[in-house]
């Protein structure tokens, strides 16, 4: 039976969109894989299904282009609910992740603005192997960490531009300090209202940009003292809008754009 499907980006961030509404969801970790293949599939960062919920407008599943599943995906996050409140002639909408039910709505600009949940900052909840201080860790660079439903190392820099981000990435991202791997950032703070950010993501990719990796940089760099509770995180995509309040659910805002629609075997 042929399979329809909606590829998105998000500044770049490329993702699919698969509707499963009414129907029995299709996607394994396997024809995820075969679909993220850029050369023989359709090629995405991370896949969002849609599935009906009980509690919530309906329901996200995530996976990577690897085949591995992950709890949330601002970028995708933010594509599906565009999708659905365009479907629905809405503004606003709730989607259910493994991170809870999330409120999405369209600002009056047009951009998507998700409610992305409250960080982790316990260093069992990011994971860390061990008991450690999350805002400075026991590594070279004393880089913060963080989850949002996925687990975040960042680093704070002088200097993008000297980062051999495709040498350094796997390093950090694998460390035995993470059991679960890590996505990994490099942030330059233009001032307290504007970070540059750099990005290699778990399981072996440079985006060019991430939801949840803006959220992390962000939130570690407000925690760190650096930024304001409001913060332009320009991506190598182009740039979203974060802000915390320090103590409560983060708000990510940015565009989203299809791309084109298909259907495949």
């Amino acid at each position: 039976m042929p399979l329809s499907f909606h590829k998105m980006h998000a500044n770049g961030d490329d993702f699919v969109v698969v509707d499963a509404r009414n129907t029995t969801n299709p996607i394994t970790s396997e024809l995820a894989r075969q679909l993220g293949d850029r050369h023989r599939g359709i090629g995405f960062n991370q896949l969002a299904v849609v599935l009906d919920c009980a509690d919530a407008d309906a329901r996200l599943q995530f996976w990577n282009a690897d085949g591995s599943a992950l709890d949330v995906c601002g970028s995708a996050t933010r594509g599906a609910a565009d999708r659905l409140m365009r479907e629905a002639s809405r503004k606003s909408i709730t989607l259910r992740t493994q991170r809870g039910v999330l409120y999405c709505e369209r600002t009056p600009s047009g951009l998507i603005s998700v409610d992305m949940g409250q960080p982790l900052l316990d260093w069992a909840d990011i994971p860390l192997a061990e008991a450690h201080d999350t805002l400075w860790l026991p590594l070279p660079g004393e880089p913060a960490a963080c989850s949002m439903g996925n687990p975040h190392c960042t680093y704070f820099v002088e200097d993008l531009s000297i980062l051999d981000l495709a040498a350094l990435g796997p390093t950090l991202e694998t460390h035995p300090l993470f059991p679960s791997k890590t996505n990994v950032h490099f942030v330059q703070v233009i001032d307290r209202s504007h970070i540059r950010l750099r990005i290699w993501e778990r399981n072996g990719a440079i985006p060019l940009g991430s939801g949840s990796c803006a959220c992390g940089a962000a939130v570690n760099g407000i925690r760190r003292g650096l930024l304001d509770q409001t913060v332009i995180v320009e991506c190598d995509g182009g740039p979203v809008t974060v802000h915390w309040n320090g103590t409560d659910s983060v708000t990510l805002s940015g565009p989203v754009e299809p791309i084109f629609s298909g259907t495949i075997p």
